[in-house]
């Protein structure tokens, strides 16, 4: 349809530029010739001075002997022909063909093509034109119809508590008798709720896949329009298609965008969201039921829909989709990965418990990633280190290694960054320290990662209180080494960090006991109609400020207290920093401890497992055949050089 349109388009503007240029190659034809009066043109002949005449019509065009071209008019009862014979003019006629109508037929036909040009660009620019050139209340529903690349439950995985919820719809719709022979209902709609990226676009779209019933797909953005009436018109129109087609699934993207709470100063009560907002409730649960038509619809604002958008009647189940667990994450990345050859030391588990609130859609990027990673470099399949690469780049940026920094300002991020390593290996309640380098990432200079060993669901006052003592550690590194005057920028980011996790301590959580139990979260300077929250006194704001100073000065405090009782490792690790560039965590305690980062496998598994000299005679007697059945030199996935 979309490329007979084109074609359509293409003819009638080639048509155009025909009749336009046959109109003006006219015209043009004409002005080439000089224009004299019939009088002249007689005086002319009689003298001798016209070589040749040529007759159309009305029209008179001679050649003259000065070499130039003349037109004139004859009048009706002038017999031209005669005059030129007897004066030995070469006389050449034109047949007349076209008639009257034909003749207005070609002055009106650019004025017609001009006429239907105009309204083709005005349907395009509707959208596609349902409804010709009055389509603009139609709906933009699209009916999902995917033969191929069809999304099934199958391929949705670690949110299994949403997935159970619309596995019951799309069974209700399969066997509606199983539930209402107990008077059961079938649910007239479910909102999917969850922060970006959690999957909520796909869980529909395998919805579509599983319920074999028509599903119609739009977005919350297409049913607002700048002329108003629009959206409420396109609601019914899509109401009534649904109607039609029932029972189906009506899928609504991005519902904020027109389900936003109404009065909330977006223009008044003629605004046209509202309206379309009040359409879209009416058609869902008003006076005329709509059996059949069950709505979903996905959301990471739920916080700013309207009251009576989320009752019982019109969404009855609001899922959540939160980012996935551990073991959420490990499925995941068992169905990203299906495509993709795997190497034989890439272990899944290990790679889900080192991505801890990530969403699917960061687990699919970064299989990606790793894939990306592997065939640069010519690889058969991906490994455990190109999964490890494409990990640090998702979580701290692609590495600037072309930036130029003076050994300065290398020296000063060593041992800033050494500050955050040492002080969180030190203290017992922070997350496990990852990897510290100081290879330019994204927009820093350098950092340290820290990873829970599990997902964290919640955080405690000492666990607050010891990620802002290592948070505050770099910059107290920096003035251990280099003293209060040469301190740098580099902090900023700390101080920024530290200062939002003390306010949610004292504003939020109720962790201050001079501040109390109280959510000042919603506070704000004075008062205003239109501004939610309330207003404070003075002492209140300079208490909570008090309370916040004390905490990041307390952090700050311990954390050189640590660095000083700890000046030899810390040394040690800010050097090795310098040497090596990237550690981490096991590499990073030894370099704390004097030794290399590195192990040698035949060397120093067994003194660094303890284990007998016996047992390390086991793995000497056997390093030739372990070599050739494994084929070390091809494990790594690269492809062999052509010869």
């Amino acid at each position: 349809m979309g490329n007979a349109r084109n074609l359509a388009f293409w003819v009638v503007l080639f048509m155009l530029i025909l009749a336009l240029f046959n109109l003006f190659s006219n015209g043009e034809s004409a002005l080439q010739s000089r224009a004299l009066g019939y009088s002249e043109f007689v005086q002319a002949v009689t003298d001798g001075k016209v070589e040749s005449v040529t007759l159309d019509g009305e029209n008179v065009k001679f050649h003259s002997t000065d070499g130039n071209d003349y037109a004139t008019v004859r009048p009706d009862d002038a017999d031209v022909t005669q005059l030129l014979i007897d004066n030995g003019v070469a006389v050449t006629a034109k047949p007349q063909e076209q008639s009257g109508f034909l003749s207005l037929v070609g002055m009106l036909l650019p004025v017609l093509l001009l006429i239907g040009f105009w309204f083709f660009m005005m349907n395009r620019m509707q959208g596609g034109g349902k409804g010709g050139a009055m389509g603009f209340g139609k709906s933009k529903a699209k009916m999902l119809t995917e033969k191929q690349g069809r999304v099934t439950f199958d391929d949705v995985a670690g949110i299994d508590e949403a997935k159970e919820e619309l596995e019951e719809i799309v069974e209700f719709l399969r066997n509606p008798q199983k539930y209402s022979r107990l008077g059961g209902k079938i649910p007239k709609g479910a909102l999917l709720i969850g922060p970006p990226g959690t999957g909520k676009t796909l869980l529909a779209r395998s919805v579509a896949g599983e319920a074999g019933v028509p599903f119609f797909t739009i977005s919350g953005s297409d049913f607002v329009e700048m002329f108003v009436g629009v959206g409420a018109s396109r609601v019914r129109d899509m109401f009534e298609q649904a109607k039609k087609n029932a029972p189906c699934i009506v899928f609504i993207d991005e519902i904020d965008a027109v389900g936003r709470s109404r009065g909330a100063g977006y223009g008044g009560g003629n605004d046209e969201r509202e309206q379309t907002l009040n359409q879209l409730l009416v058609e869902m649960d008003g006076f005329d039921a709509n059996e059949g038509v069950i709505i979903l619809a996905a959301t990471n604002r739920a916080d700013v829909l309207d009251p009576a958008l989320l009752r019982p009647g019109r969404f009855d189940r609001q899922v959540q989709v939160p980012n996935p667990d551990i073991k959420g994450r490990d499925k995941i990345l068992q169905v990203h990965a299906r495509k993709t050859p795997l190497g034989p030391d890439v272990d899944l588990r290990i790679i889900a418990r080192g991505t801890p609130g990530f969403s699917g859609a960061d687990l699919a990027n970064l299989v990606n990633e790793a894939a990306l990673m592997a065939a640069r470099i010519g690889r058969r399949f991906v490994t455990m280190e190109d999964f490890e690469q494409a990990k640090d780049k998702v979580m701290m940026g692609a590495e600037r290694r072309s930036m130029v920094l003076t050994d300065e300002q290398k020296e000063k991020t060593a041992y800033h960054e050494a500050g955050h390593a040492i002080v969180g290996l030190k203290l017992t309640k922070t997350d496990p320290v990852y990897k510290a380098t100081i290879i330019p990432r994204g927009g820093a200079l350098g950092m340290v990662v820290s990873l829970p060993e599990m997902d964290r669901v919640s955080m405690f006052r000492d666990e607050a209180l010891e990620k802002i003592t290592m948070t505050m550690a770099g910059k107290a590194a920096e003035i251990f080494q280099y003293g209060a005057e040469s301190v740098s920028s580099g902090p900023a980011g700390d101080i920024q960090q530290a200062s939002g996790l003390a306010r949610a301590m004292v504003m939020r959580w109720g962790m201050s006991d001079k501040v109390g139990n109280i959510d000042y979260s919603e506070a704000h300077e004075g008062y205003s109609g239109n501004t939610m929250g309330f207003s404070v006194s003075a002492t209140t704001k300079e208490t909570i400020e008090e309370e916040v100073k004390k905490f990041i000065d307390d952090g700050y405090e311990n954390a050189m207290a640590i660095i000083k009782k700890n000046k030899v490792e810390f040394e040690r690790l800010a050097q090795g920093l310098l040497e090596y560039e990237t550690l981490t965590g096991d590499e990073i305690k030894r370099v704390m401890r004097g030794e290399p980062p590195q192990v040698e496998d035949d060397e120093d598994d067994g003194t660094d497992k303890g284990n007998a000299p016996s047992v390390t005679a086991i793995p000497k007697t056997k390093p030739k055949p372990k070599v050739k059945v494994k084929r070390k030199p091809k494990d790594d996935g690269l492809e062999p050089e052509p010869s």
